[in-house]
């Protein structure tokens, strides 16, 4: 079992599952007891946890990742060492990775939807390059797509600051190899411009299902990057536009210098382009599986160095491939690199071989062509079924309609069943309309495949209400709300729930469409409001049960509740309270009291006397002499100091403030005959009994 699970950082944020697994950290699902919420919390690997290049990296992610606050961008709530982990805590996202979704939905993607992804991750590239921060790790795998189709960027593994010294780039290029920049893989300097060719891969990827450049091992990848052109999209896949393969081949120039200067710019021509998307291209000269994780590697520029100089001594890398299998080259000599399949890469690695080939072996392999052309003929004729026998059915057009019509009215669809697919924005189509279907509209199918999966529309483009916005700090919100150019006004409130300057409510609410200049509200919380003192009322003389009620109305707390005969009170009056009345005390504070019994029953027998009371002798001789006699007060009811006064025949005998803790006061006192003695603790009187006194 995982060390991790169960485990409480902070005394705050509680492990509860793995779910991801990743080149430096851990990432487990937790729950945040504070606030009440699930978070991801990222926490460093045990191995690398004594490594400084490991830990530096890390906390360059943890630095990173706090200064930015966008709503493409995975936020960050805490940056945290507990226990002698590191970790980070962040949003928890319920979606999958572009990767995946490529895998599920089956690539290439139509380019309405490409272009609706890309759109939100240079956004995400824009705002994090304003701040300095250049990703140097875009790959599909950190891009996170949400269930209603956002796009989040995520894992600023090797983020770095722009301005930050680059010296170890020197000693190593960092990234994915599919998608790093030719000036990444050379170990030279990157700027956002690295991010924007990382982002032309990921396009080209989208729209093509294939990398741009491939080979046997990272070294040889990363050559092609920097020596070669990819092949153009549109010969691998008609369908995208001249217009956009033309954005994207400026997105991945070799050279920095004629890539898009910044994320901004790029955006600015996708937007023209989806205005008309039929223009023509402009002019452009470059002359510069089940979803496996692309790891984030280190190639060495010593064998990045070595494995060019062996490239170019071997003259079947320079030698140009004839016909279908050439490497073609442009204007400035740099290779045009396609993807080769199996049989093409066996075929040049055993060409040197060829040579000589002994005839016996040819006639044997000719001979096995020919028996296993037969089976192929016979195997295909038996197992074909006449595609006559099938029935044929025609597509119907979905476009327009609404999943609730489709379901109000079954005939629009027919026999197909429909499966929704992503959600996209569209300019022609209004929300949850449907805007595209596959197969299309009037394709003819034969046989059970009859299945027509719609894409939604999400309305137009334009800006949404953030939906992670309570229970966020506030600071943070507001930035991000601002970048959005929308205006925000605060509103305080107190709440024992939500903690001071979080975020409690939103107006208006999360996916509600706004238009740039919109003004929105923000419930922040004040924390836990501080209650005013109470001031505490005269409770002796009253019965217990209204004691009682005003405690309650008051919001004091009832303490004990203690019972003692009284010849001055009636039985379940107060006779004692333990904070005098007018004082001033926090909501809460606990307050005990004795409660009068009546006066003690007259005996029906001589009672036998008890050590601890006075033997008194009833006596009317006013004459008698003086004499003597013991008085104990039981301080046993009692806490802390108090104050004991005794009175005889009315006058005091004794007064001074005592500690409940010595159990009882005793006093021997003087008097004449029989007098009454009257105890009192913190002015209350408790007992009054007549005492004779004897000589």
């Amino acid at each position: 079992m995982d060390q991790y699970i169960g485990k409480m950082l902070d005394n705050r944020y509680e492990i509860l599952e793995c779910i991801g697994i990743g080149g430096m950290a851990v990432v487990y699902k937790s729950r945040d007891h504070r606030l009440n919420r699930l978070v991801a919390v990222k926490i460093l690997k045990p191995e690398l946890a004594n490594d400084a290049d490991f830990r530096r990296r890390f906390h360059d992610e943890s630095q990173a990742v706090a200064m930015l606050s966008h709503i493409n961008i995975v936020s960050v709530y805490d940056v945290s060492h507990s226990d002698g982990l590191d970790y980070i805590v962040m949003e928890l996202i319920d979606g999958m990775t572009l990767k995946q979704y490529m895998q599920k939905r089956g690539t290439p993607l139509n380019w309405r939807e490409a272009i609706h992804f890309i759109t939100q991750i240079l956004r995400a590239l824009a705002h994090a390059h304003s701040r300095g921060i250049v990703h140097r790790d875009i790959k599909p795998q950190n891009i996170l797509v949400l269930r209603d189709g956002s796009v989040k960027v995520a894992d600023f593994g090797i983020a770095r600051l722009a301005s930050a010294a680059q010296a170890t780039l020197t000693q190593e290029a960092l990234g994915s190899v599919h998608y790093i920049s030719p000036e990444q893989a050379k170990g030279s300097q990157v700027d956002g411009r690295s991010d924007i060719y990382s982002a032309g891969v990921v396009l080209y990827e989208m729209l093509t299902g294939r990398f741009p450049f491939e080979g046997e091992n990272p070294v040889f990848v990363a050559i092609q990057h920097i020596n070669s052109i990819p092949i153009p999209p549109r010969e691998l896949n008609p369908d995208i536009p001249p217009k956009l393969e033309a954005i994207i081949l400026k997105a991945m120039a070799p050279n920095p210098d004629q890539r898009y200067p910044s994320a901004e710019v790029m955006l600015a021509d996708l937007k023209e382009f989806r205005k008309n998307p039929d223009a023509s291209a402009p002019a452009h000269n470059v002359s510069d599986a089940d979803e496996v994780e692309e790891p984030t590697v280190v190639v060495s520029l010593s064998d990045l160095s070595a494995a060019e100089k062996a490239a170019a001594r071997d003259p079947e890398f320079r030698k140009p491939r004839q016909e279908s299998r050439q490497r073609d080259r442009d204007q400035d000599g740099r290779r045009r690199s396609r993807p080769r399949d199996f049989e093409e890469e066996e075929e040049e690695q055993l060409s040197p071989r060829r040579r000589g080939v002994p005839p016996i072996v040819i006639a044997v392999l000719a001979i096995l062509l020919f028996v296993g052309g037969i089976i192929f003929f016979v195997v295909t004729l038996f197992s074909q079924s006449p595609a006559e026998n099938l029935e044929e059915y025609t597509v119907p057009s979905l476009l327009g309609y609404t999943l609730e019509e489709l379901e109000a009215n079954p005939s629009i669809q027919g026999d197909f069943t429909v499966e929704v697919g992503a959600t996209v924005y569209s300019e022609e189509y209004e929300e949850g309309q449907i805007c595209e279907q596959t197969p299309s509209a009037d394709e003819v199918v034969r046989g059970d495949n009859r299945t027509i999966t719609v894409t939604i529309s999400g309305g137009e483009e334009g800006i949404y209400m953030p939906d992670n916005i309570v229970g966020r700090e506030a600071t943070a919100v507001i930035a991000e709300l601002r970048d959005m150019n929308l205006k925000v006004n605060q509103e305080w409130e107190y709440s024992s729930t939500i903690s001071e300057g979080y975020v409690m409510e939103c107006t208006p609410e999360p996916g509600t469409r706004l238009e740039e200049g919109d003004s929105v509200i923000i419930v922040v919380s004040r924390g836990p409001e501080e209650e005013p003192p109470v001031t505490v009322t005269r409770f002796v003389g009253l019965n217990i049960d209204q004691v009682l009620d005003q405690m309650t109305s008051l919001g004091l707390t009832i303490g004990s509740v203690n019972k003692f005969h009284n010849d001055e009170y009636p039985e379940g009056v107060v006779i004692w309270q333990s904070i005098s009345p007018g004082e001033q005390v926090d909501a809460g504070t606990v307050i005990n009291f004795q409660v009068s019994l009546g006066p003690e029953p007259e005996p029906s027998v001589e009672p036998t006397p008890e050590a601890s009371d006075p033997v008194v002798v009833p006596t009317d001789d006013v004459n008698a002499p003086a004499g003597t006699a013991t008085v104990t007060v039981d301080l046993s009811p009692y806490e802390g100091t108090v104050t004991v006064r005794i009175e005889v025949g009315g006058r005091i005998v004794f007064n001074n403030a005592v500690s409940a803790e010595v159990g009882s006061v005793t006093r021997s006192v003087t008097g004449t005959g029989t007098e009454m003695v009257s105890i009192y603790v913190d002015d209350q009187l408790m007992r009054s009994y007549p005492l004779t006194f004897t000589a």
